[in-house]
């Protein structure tokens, strides 16, 4: 774990840094409606991405003065600190404060360890990369839920969040001695303006950041109804919902590396063609579900996730083999996906829940919305 070849250590922070995120991930939601009415749970998880973009929109010029190996500890302090906040809020007014720091603070964090990961990857290498550091980012993800259910059947969301603090605190273990010289390139700071008129020129970057809106869109759907529709809807137990969100996962875990590879021989178009065709068709399926079998629902949500692992990976290599390190602006943008999803997501969300019959109208709506992808996918062309 040298700071000339330090794969391994950012491999490793990511590791713990997708511990405590899929830790909280899937239990936010519910652990904000025990504050807040549920149908405006989505207003606050908006209020947060809202937030979260426009700290990323100056994440540039944070770096400029700080440089990213301090930006990454401050971020890290500060999303620890919000963690425990969590856990020992007791009031709304408190509770959303510190749910709201903490959304900022770690998607501010997972674009500077994009930054340290993009300036020391070479040529040639990048699909197999960024492959393999969502692939250990995605176990971490993947082995959270079990965790987290045992914790909140054992010491409530208390002890989730603040296990998920202390886990934050620990990547700094790492980060201190191993990155502490890293030389950073010089960031460009490119205006909103400036990034809109450089996607809008260029027809395959702005496919992709589509691409990358969509999937982010699924996830934020998925996160903040899918614990909601399963434990008040279908009537599962969280012990229950944490064995079907674990085998959910699991394809995250198993193609990231290997179709990262592929997509450095054949390229990420007829992939992300079959990721969209999976998402899509798997979500619609929900719909129709009635069984409250937790087998069958570990297979479907199963499938969806294929398909959203497929994607997660295209999208990324696509994109670093289109940018440099030095473009924090655009990576910024991308990153944005996330939370401009999250705000676009509940916004349309909510009509939808007042306008049509039932919860489960929100997965028809939803995959369908997918298709979007695979008709932009269609026309995708590769990067040589």
């Amino acid at each position: 774990m040298t700071s000339k070849h330090p794969f391994r250590l950012l491999y490793f922070v990511g590791f713990i840094f997708s511990i405590q995120y899929g830790l909280v991930l899937y239990i936010n939601s519910s652990f904000l409606e025990q504050v807040i009415p549920e149908k405006i749970v989505g207003l606050v998880f908006t209020l947060a991405s809202f937030l979260s973009i426009l700290f990323l929109l100056e994440i540039p010029r944070i770096l400029s003065r700080l440089g990213n190996y301090k930006t990454a500890i401050i971020l890290v302090l500060c999303s620890s600190i919000s963690l425990f906040s969590l856990s020992i809020a007791h009031s709304a007014l408190s509770t959303v404060i510190a749910f709201l720091f903490y959304t900022v603070a770690n998607y501010s964090l997972l674009l500077s360890l994009d930054v340290f990961i993009e300036e020391y990857i070479t040529s040639g290498k990048i699909g197999r990369t960024r492959g393999t550091f969502l692939g250990i980012r995605n176990l971490g993800i993947l082995i959270s839920p079990s965790i987290a259910v045992l914790i909140v059947t054992k010491a409530s969301f208390f002890g989730v969040y603040l296990s998920a603090s202390l886990f934050t605190l620990t990547s700094l273990l790492f980060i201190f001695p191993h990155l502490k010289n890293f030389e950073d390139p010089i960031y460009r700071r490119i205006l909103v303006r400036e990034t809109l008129k450089k996607v809008k020129q260029d027809i395959s970057l702005k496919r992709i950041y589509l691409s990358e809106f969509l999937l982010c869109f699924f996830y934020s759907w998925m996160i903040i109804y899918m614990p909601i529709y399963l434990h008040q809807y279908i009537g599962f137990g969280w012990q229950n919902i944490g064995f079907i969100f674990t085998i959910m996962l699991i394809p995250f875990v198993l193609v990231d590396y290997p179709l990262g590879r592929l997509s450095d021989k054949i390229g990420e178009k007829k992939l992300l063609i079959f990721g969209f065709s999976m998402v899509s068709l798997s979500t619609i399926a929900i719909f129709f579900l009635k069984t409250q079998s937790i087998f069958i629902w570990a297979l479907v949500l199963f499938a969806t996730r294929v398909g959203a692992a497929v994607i997660e990976v295209m999208n990324e290599s696509y994109f670093f083999k289109k940018i440099m390190a030095e473009d924090a602006g655009l990576i910024s943008f991308f990153r944005n996906m996330f939370p401009f999803a999250f705000i676009v997501a509940p916004l349309f969300a909510i009509p939808v829940l007042f306008l049509v019959p039932s919860f489960k109208f929100l997965f028809l709506t939803l995959g369908t919305i997918m298709l979007l992808g695979f008709l932009s996918s269609l026309r995708l062309k590769d990067v040589k």
